[in-house]
């Protein structure tokens, strides 16, 4: 059950984020690399880190990393990681620690394994689909899974604390949801699913990237989980490093009862 490939990745999840918690007690530069997208030395030397290691430790398979302008590999079947090396850059910029080192690894188009570190706090999450999904935080592993609230109302959505949507309010009322949190990090929003936190996160934009995805969508369906483009399709690892079609995951109980008023929110912001 791809147990080397998992103790490896939480190896060098650890050690990336090591380095950016270096980079992090420093006065840091920051540049931008897009609109509204900044990147830091801490991106770029933990990405270096883990695509050498990678490539050195699984030689035969494929690597995309966020940083790498490479992403060939991320256009063919077979095994490939998504490699996203600091998820937040803007949280580790506002300096509130939420941010993370995300790993992911998909076999022929689809996402099979996750990790998912925190530096600070010193937590990491990892899955295996078909198999289990955890966390460990103070050296003290816990099982993961969501809770198996049904009732949309009932809900407690995690949205986004740099760039939330304005159509998420009308997605909120549609599905009679009154309780929200933000959070840096689609890892770590996800990892509040899974670990009973919170109940739904929906990205409505079609601006994430496979690195943004790979690793969170494993560890959430590991820990019995839902984890879906906005039309309720399974994501795929093949032909293309954007996941064009948006974010929902979900706990499985509630899944069915979101699914339709998620992919009319889709359908009007053009997404799907």
């Amino acid at each position: 059950m791809l147990q080397r490939e998992l103790d490896e990745a939480a190896l060098l999840a650890r050690e990336a984020g090591q380095i950016l918690l270096e980079i992090y007690a420093t006065d840091f530069a920051v540049r931008m690399k897009g609109r509204a997208d900044p990147v830091t030395e801490a991106d770029t030397r933990a990405n270096t880190l883990l695509v050498r290691e990678l490539r050195a430790r699984f030689p035969n398979d494929g690597v995309v990393a966020e940083e790498t302008a490479d992403t060939s590999d991320g256009l063919r079947a077979g095994r490939c990681w998504y490699v996203d090396p600091l998820d937040g850059t803007k949280e580790f910029v506002a300096k509130n620690g939420e941010f993370s080192v995300m790993l992911g690894l998909a076999i022929d188009g689809a996402a099979v394994l996750g990790v998912v570190y925190q530096p600070v706090g010193d937590r990491l999450y990892a899955g295996v689909v078909g198999g289990d999904a955890f966390v460990v935080e103070g050296g003290v592993k816990t099982p993961l899974r969501p809770t198996d609230e049904a009732s949309t109302a009932a809900l407690r959505l995690v949205v986004s604390r740099s760039h939330r949507s304005t159509e998420m309010d009308a997605l909120k009322r549609t599905l009679g949801i009154t309780r929200e949190q933000a959070s840096g990090s689609v890892g770590l929003k996800v990892g509040l699913i899974a670990r009973r936190d919170a109940d739904l996160y929906v990205h409505l934009s079609d601006k994430a990237g496979v690195w943004d995805t790979c690793g969170p969508e494993a560890i959430l369906r590991a820990a019995g989980g839902r984890f879906t483009d906005l039309a309720g399709e399974p994501l795929r690892y093949e032909g293309s490093v954007r996941a064009g079609r948006g974010i929902l995951a979900c706990n499985a109980a509630a899944f069915d009862a979101v699914l339709p008023a998620v992919r009319t929110a889709a359908h009007e912001a053009g997404i799907v």
